[in-house]
């Protein structure tokens, strides 16, 4: 296990390096990353949605298929074969955990073929994820991560889950002024909220397990992570692990097309900007060909979009809210799937190419993942060591 002063993450027993990799879709984080972070003795994390993308045949399966049910079979066998993949990679005592959206409408299905499949954890975000205790239940030994982004949503969470008899195993709290992908803040402008601020958003949360009358839960801080200084200041702060997304995306094992990892690694600061997702949550991606164009016309399409005029041209594991399907004008009005379908495959003209704020660990340089953790954990660069 790689060296580090920092203690390790304890979660069921297990005593872990103190990184969660971040789930990333569609099929950004599939088995060749989450394997190879398990590997190493860190958390790693297989992004659910739409992973038949990393399936020949299964793509050749559902080729101009409408047939929904054919679609989700797919996903979810694709999802089954992930997993049992990075288990391979990671050996039996690797830690692979599944990030599922909640915002997805067959969010419950997914949750149940990865505990099916032999994930050591789930890590749900995108929403409240009140059910999540309901949908292990026959799988007690699966450990449960939600991702939020402040003590309100902590609050609401933990209240709900001891209801039902169970806690948390770890807390990831993302700070939507840092992160790549969808993010915890109902608009733009609320990104930069100071209720949002790591320091803050940890020194409360111990106060509600105090009210609540709970034993402390591991805090996870997630969005702009980039070196052990900072990890360092967060433990001092009280965080118990970090998760990281950008950073692996662009390691050599990162399942996505070298071209995806060449655009993240190219991307200037003022070339990542943020707006509106399908999901009616703001997003943050690097501006692309694709993305400029959609900026250029989103005020005339999303101020056109009625519920009545609501288009769709995806049968399968779809957003619950979709600006698109739904007609929302206060969502974006794309297909998110197509869009991120055409970035892992390396599309630069037509891909969402989801990013963090923040540069990256080696600058534009591709490493592993193994120098990566390395380096984020001890601030020494294992090449120049």
């Amino acid at each position: 296990m790689i060296d580090t002063p920092l203690p390790k993450l304890k979660i069921r027993g297990r005593e872990l390096l103190p990184i969660i990799q971040g789930g990333m879709g569609v099929g950004v984080s599939a088995h060749k990353l989450a394997g190879a972070v398990a590997r190493e003795g860190a958390i790693g994390t297989i992004a659910s949605i739409d992973l038949r993308v990393h399936h020949p045949d299964l793509m050749a399966r559902t080729h101009r298929v409408k047939d929904r049910q054919v679609i989700d079979d797919a996903n979810m066998e694709a999802l089954d074969r992930e997993i049992k993949a990075a288990r391979e990679i990671a050996g039996p005592d690797g830690f692979i955990a599944v990030n599922v959206m909640k915002a997805v409408d067959r969010f419950p299905e997914l949750v149940k073929q990865a505990c099916q499949s032999g994930a050591n954890a789930i890590i749900m975000g995108a929403g409240l994820p009140f059910e999540l205790p309901d949908l292990t239940r026959d799988y007690p030994d699966v450990a449960l991560i939600p991702i939020l982004s402040e003590e309100r949503g902590v609050r609401a969470v933990l209240k709900r889950w001891l209801r039902k008899g169970v806690l948390p195993d770890a807390i990831v709290l993302e700070h939507p002024r840092y992160a790549g992908g969808h993010l915890g803040a109902p608009k733009p402008e609320d990104i930069n909220d100071a209720r949002f601020d790591f320091k803050r958003v940890l020194a409360e949360i111990p106060k509600v397990f105090e009210a609540l009358k709970i034993d402390p839960i591991p805090l996870i801080p997630a969005g702009g992570i980039n070196s052990f200084e900072k990890i360092r200041e967060l433990f001092s702060w009280g965080a118990s692990g970090v998760q990281i997304g950008t950073p692996f995306a662009v390691t050599e094992e990162g399942d996505a097309h070298p071209n995806f990892k060449k655009v993240l690694l190219e991307a200037k600061p003022e070339e990542v900007v943020t707006f509106m997702s399908t999901a009616g949550l703001p997003a943050r991606a690097v501006l692309t060909p694709w993305l400029k164009k959609y900026l250029e016309r989103e005020e005339r399409v999303r101020s056109r979009a009625t519920p009545e005029k609501g288009t769709c041209a995806v049968w399968f594991e779809c957003l619950s809210h979709c600006g698109l399907k739904d007609g929302n004008p206060d969502a974006g009005q794309f297909c998110i799937d197509t869009q991120l379908e055409a970035a892992v495959q390396g599309n630069y003209e037509k891909g969402l190419f989801f990013r963090g704020s923040e540069p990256l660990p080696f600058g534009d340089q591709m490493r592993s993942v193994h120098d990566t953790i390395a380096y984020l954990l001890s601030g020494k660069d294992p090449a120049v060591a």
